[in-house]
């Protein structure tokens, strides 16, 4: 007898990307925008077979792009099969409604998709409380989409009444989820506090920055951990604290979430406990990706999400990280750019604008002792201010 044998692999989705340029941004901002959804999708899992914008002096209010381009992705969908649209902003419910009857296929924006790599990657139960009660809070307004399928049918008389009332027992239900999820918080939150007051008498340092810049690389090097590292945006949920000794002082270092532009509201609101390393910390270190070609943009991102946190007094030490793959910007169409020296990021615009800064190669171990002697020297000034009579054991 012939044994059938089943493929179990699972197909990999694939994915349609669509955003708006709008007159405030330029052609460059929109394709690094649209780059950077495109990595999302990838660390979610899926393929990006193609791209569609479209300049609008805002996303339209029904179907977010013009109904002609609406209509050319529907084409484009239908023809090579693809499984999932995802839009490089937040969609109204409406919006929402609108695509998926056009389009047929399962939607995303923004949002969403960032809340789906959040509950991928959560490990903890506090990491996968606060992105289960993200996502609860985003679909709430969302829920009416759910019960379309009874408006099609038809005869009437009775429809209508058990499909409102099907919402409002499933509305009833998320919110006493949420409320729930939101006391289990309070009771982690009460867990982390007492155990942070336990660690109160060591300098704190909090590393901070955009995501996959490489602040668990250098979580890693500094204390000689393990922390789980990886080119993939939020490899990084849950806050990893270290004690980490240079030369004979020691201190607490913390790798904590990596930021993102446009970073949905309820996910900040979800992970404040989770980032209160950041507001408690003494020192910050704020990783950059010095390669990547709109750095700048990303410490503006970092700062932002920081002064939303309530944690911008602090000292901050900006460490320029992956030096090793900056390439200079050339003046001149063909010209050949010599590879900047440490010396050359020493006295650039970027060190007289971040001071303090440091230009290190996290993998390439460049410059590393830098970095730990302004560590070392930022650390035992606090150390000593706030215990004046240990100074004689160092």
């Amino acid at each position: 007898m012939r044994q059938k044998f089943y493929d179990t692999a699972v197909k990999q989705e694939r994915a349609v990307l669509v955003g708006v340029i709008t007159p405030h941004e330029t052609d460059e901002q929109t394709k690094e925008y649209l780059e950077e959804l495109q990595f999302l999708v990838d660390t979610a899992g899926a393929e990006t077979v193609r791209i569609f914008t479209q300049k609008l002096q805002k996303p339209d209010r029904a179907t977010f792009v013009g109904s002609g381009r609406l209509e050319e992705i529907g084409e484009f969908v239908k023809a090579e099969e693809i499984d999932i649209v995802v839009f490089d902003d937040e969609l109204s419910p409406s919006q929402l409604r609108n695509i998926e009857n056009e389009l047929q296929v399962k939607i995303l924006d923004r949002n969403n998709l960032i809340l789906d790599i959040f509950a991928n990657r959560a490990q903890t139960a506090q990491a996968k409380t606060q992105v289960e009660l993200a996502q609860l809070q985003y679909l709430l307004p969302r829920l009416t989409r759910l019960w379309t399928h009874l408006e099609r049918q038809k005869g009437g008389i009775g429809m209508r009444g058990p499909g409102e009332s099907q919402i409002e027992t499933d509305r009833r239900l998320i919110l006493n989820k949420i409320a729930l999820l939101k006391e289990r918080l309070r009771s982690i939150d009460r867990q982390n506090e007492t155990q942070r007051k336990n660690r109160v008498a060591m300098v704190r340092v909090a590393l901070v920055g955009y995501t996959n810049v490489g602040k668990s690389t250098i979580m890693n090097m500094l204390s000689k951990s393990e922390v789980f590292a990886e080119n993939k945006l939020f490899a990084t949920l849950d806050t990893t604290v270290r004690k980490v000794v240079i030369e004979n002082v020691p201190f607490l270092l913390s790798d904590t979430v990596g930021f993102i532009r446009k970073l949905p509201h309820h996910l900040v609101e979800c992970f404040k406990s989770t980032l209160d390393e950041v507001r408690e910390a003494d020192i910050l270190v704020h990783v950059v990706d010095v390669s990547h070609p709109n750095f700048d943009d990303q410490i503006r991102t970092v700062n932002e999400t920081l002064k939303e946190l309530g944690a911008v007094d602090k000292q901050v030490i900006t460490v320029f990280n992956k030096i090793d793959a900056y390439k200079p910007i050339a003046l001149f169409e063909g010209e050949e750019v010599a590879p900047m020296t440490l010396e050359d990021f020493k006295h650039s615009w970027m060190a007289k604008n971040n001071s303090p800064a440091i230009f290190i190669s996290a993998t390439k171990k460049e410059n590393i002792e830098e970095l730990r002697k302004l560590l070392y020297d930022k650390v035992i000034a606090i150390h000593t201010e706030r215990y004046p009579y240990d100074h004689l054991l160092y």
